[in-house]
């Protein structure tokens, strides 16, 4: 698939569906989207042909900066992400380029965010799937979580809400995680980068 200079980006909040896991850590994903959801004005509707939820609108200011976009929230558990995405990708005609995926960072500070294009997994399921099932080549951006205290198990810890310190901030970081969606988006990887890379 060519990266055509028309085609819409489809932006993928990594997370669990279902009210057990909202406020999860893993869940950030879905938290970004929704307030990029808020921000253009739609409302998550479920897709025809994929197991995901969507909502389809333009961002960016207005001019040739301004470009469509898919949010979507995949329906069918972190470890399975890669087919809902796979379904929306060829679905919308979206290059692997203009894919990003916002998902929960193990070893990155808690708030600090990292976007990129490519690179591994580092364990994380969402992103494994999705990988698996197109290739490595589409963004990231990483929201950190930082690491579980003590002996904690790693899915423990991304299963568990946020702690009531961490709730505090959380609003601003999800703030400063859908800004950089938009810059990624309108603006491209290196301004993105320089923005809000800490």
């Amino acid at each position: 698939m060519t990266d055509d200079a028309n085609a819409p980006w489809l932006i993928v909040g990594l997370g669990n569906p279902g009210p057990d896991y909202a406020a999860n850590r893993h869940n950030v994903g879905f938290m970004v989207v929704d307030l990029l959801a808020e921000r253009i004005g739609g409302k998550f509707k479920r897709a025809q042909k994929a197991q995901a939820q969507v909502v389809e609108g333009r961002m960016g200011p207005p001019g040739p900066a301004n470009r469509r976009v898919i949010l979507a929230k995949p329906m069918s558990y972190m470890n399975l992400s890669g087919g809902p995405v796979t379904v929306l990708r060829d679905f919308y005609k979206v290059p692997t380029a203009r894919i990003v995926a916002v998902h929960d960072e193990l070893d990155i500070d808690y708030g600090v965010l990292r976007v990129k294009i490519g690179g591994g997994d580092n364990g994380h399921n969402g992103l494994k799937s999705m990988t698996k099932a197109m290739g490595a080549e589409y963004h990231r951006v990483r929201f950190g979580i930082g690491r579980p205290p003590g002996r904690m198990q790693v899915a423990d810890f991304v299963l568990k809400d946020f702690s009531s310190t961490e709730r505090k901030e959380l609003d601003y970081f999800v703030d400063r995680a859908a800004d950089s969606v938009e810059c990624l988006v309108a603006e491209g990887l290196e301004r993105a980068q320089s923005a809000y890379n800490s």
